[in-house]
């Protein structure tokens, strides 16, 4: 055979617009015609779409009228050389699902992507919200500390217990006592110390205070401040109850002073009936006198101990 013309030489320079260009016109490059086109002889690579078959005989691609589909060569056919994994022996059984409704392909509708859009925004509303009432909560629980500061004790006051408070305005100061012995007398007033209970220096008391003008004068020094005190008297009486006048910077107070038989003492058994009372008389700062005397109308059968006083109205 003798070589001939076959065209370009390798398919690169198969150009099958050679017919356009000088050089490939020298060559013998023709428009396409009918088959294949470029140069003469050329390789006739142009194959319809489809026609290729592999592992079978070629079947004829017969064009269907438009709207009517194939009758042979159809890919709605199955393949004679392929088989479904499922049909061989021992293969998987596959399950068909159903596509759902409106979901993805070409038939159905795409992605909800507004319905996400729409859940993203709520989640982000619904974030920003709850920033917001945080923030108010926070700014509120600050409010109500920042209100709060100062009500409470601070360390160093649970740590040391807060003083208690004296009875009815009573002073730390110690106020004066005295005893029957240092007490100025009047009247038919005397000293004695035959009846057991006094609690005075040596036992002594002030007896025969029951004859109208007997008296007893304490003069008290010292008293810090004016205001409201307290006089105690520690006596003893039987039988009946008594009571007697008491005299504060020489005016009368205004009641006269109860000397009760608080101890129940049988009549004339004076070693049974000590006991105590008080009065609530105004004093001025420095010093007082305090009289307690048998005037007409009291009753005066008493055995008189001591006098002692202290600051603002008590009992005890």
């Amino acid at each position: 055979m003798t070589p001939g013309n076959n065209g370009a030489s390798t398919p690169e320079d198969d150009d099958p617009f050679g017919y356009l260009y000088a050089d490939g016109q020298a060559n013998g490059a023709q428009p396409p015609s009918g088959g294949g086109y470029g140069y003469p002889n050329s390789v006739n690579r142009v194959r319809a779409v489809g026609t290729r078959q592999y592992g079978q005989q070629p079947q004829s691609t017969q064009t269907a009228p438009y709207g009517q589909v194939p009758q042979q060569g159809s890919y709605s056919q199955p393949n004679a050389h392929y088989a479904a994994p499922e049909t061989l022996p021992g293969g998987a059984q596959t399950a068909q699902h159903a596509t759902p409704a409106g979901g993805g392909g070409r038939g159905g509708r795409g992605p909800n992507t507004k319905g996400l859009l729409i859940g993203a925004i709520a989640v982000v509303a619904a974030v920003v919200i709850g920033i917001g009432v945080a923030m108010l909560g926070g700014d509120k629980d600050k409010d109500k500390a920042s209100d709060e500061v100062g009500t409470g004790p601070t360390q160093s006051q649970e740590s040391k217990p807060s003083p208690t408070k004296s009875k009815a305005g009573e002073s730390a100061t110690e106020l004066p006592t005295i005893d029957a012995k240092a007490l100025r007398l009047g009247g038919a007033a005397t000293l004695a110390q035959d009846v057991e209970g006094a609690q005075s220096d040596g036992g002594i008391y002030v007896g025969n205070l029951n004859q109208v003008g007997s008296s007893v004068t304490w003069t008290v020094n010292g008293v810090p401040k004016d205001g409201a005190y307290t006089v105690f008297a520690r006596y003893s009486t039987a039988d009946e109850d008594q009571e007697m006048t008491l005299t504060v910077n020489g005016k009368p107070f205004g009641n006269k002073l109860n000397l009760g038989n608080f101890t129940h003492a049988k009549d004339g058994d004076f070693a049974k009936g000590w006991t105590k009372t008080y009065a609530w008389p105004t004093l001025n700062k420095g010093t007082n006198t305090i009289t307690v005397s048998c005037q007409d109308g009291d009753k005066c059968n008493v055995l008189l101990d001591k006098l002692w006083l202290k600051a603002g109205q008590v009992k005890d």
